[in-house]
């Protein structure tokens, strides 16, 4: 594990030891069927990400709601939300934020090692990265939350993983979490697989244009999480959604 995730998670473990918990449910909003409605509208279905990290800088009050107004607008089919505090600069109040300020499903985004930080979330979906936790418990505790887990793996023996312990929706993440280089063929290498075992799946990390988009989409995407690149330059995402070319 690379050091800047092993302090990520040192980090995660002090700051919930203290944590309270409540929860309120929610009423659940569909990632699939929103990648579906986006696909049959001639779009590339995009969880755009906020990010507060990719812009050096945590958000305002009110920014997080402005960034998913727009990025519904520019035809994302679901928002990712950042809420890691220390390294990430997020927080659960943009999370919160963002999702009262749009209809679309909503993911928490983070590195989530224990029950508290589920029934903290809020959302729509949790991610669930495969190698910092005990996903087989967690898939089981966020689903009694109301929640759907997306689980992320980044090699086969992951994948394997994640589809027995019942997962429906993986994030394969073109970022190694060791060297933290990207690469795609990563994606390229196991969505087929995810696919062919009946899986939505998503591609995670990487995509910075409509090219790198279609590559994904065409080894087999369900969807694409993107994150730094619509954050630094968030014109981008019409033009990787399509909504843009449609509109021209």
């Amino acid at each position: 594990m690379h050091p800047l995730i092993e302090g990520i998670l040192s980090a995660t473990e002090l700051r919930m030891a203290g944590a309270k918990q409540s929860f309120d449910h929610l009423k659940s909003r569909d990632l699939v069927g929103s990648a579906i409605s986006a696909r049959r509208r001639g779009l590339i279905p995009v969880i755009a990400e906020i990010k507060p990290r990719a812009i050096s800088r945590p958000l305002r009050a009110g920014e997080a709601g402005e960034i998913a107004r727009f990025y519904e607008s520019r035809g994302a089919c679901g928002i990712s939300v950042l809420t890691e505090p220390t390294y990430f600069l997020g927080s659960i109040s943009s999370l919160e934020e963002a999702r009262r300020s749009t209809s679309l499903p909503v993911l928490r985004k983070d590195f989530i090692i224990n029950r508290k930080q589920i029934r903290e979330a809020r959302a729509d979906l949790v991610l669930l990265i495969v190698s910092i936790a005990d996903i087989e418990d967690l898939i089981e505790d966020v689903r009694a939350a109301g929640m759907e887990p997306l689980v992320e793996v980044h090699d086969e023996h992951e994948l394997d993983r994640a589809a027995n312990a019942g997962a429906t929706i993986v994030g394969i993440n073109n970022r190694d979490l060791i060297t933290l280089e990207v690469d795609l063929g990563r994606f390229e290498a196991l969505g087929p697989i995810a696919r062919d075992i009946g899986l939505f799946t998503v591609a995670e990390s990487g995509v910075s244009s409509r090219e790198e988009a279609l590559r994904m989409m065409n080894a087999g995407a369900d969807a694409l999480l993107i994150g730094n690149s619509i954050m630094k330059n968030p014109a981008l995402l019409g033009e990787i959604t399509g909504v843009d070319i449609k509109a021209t």
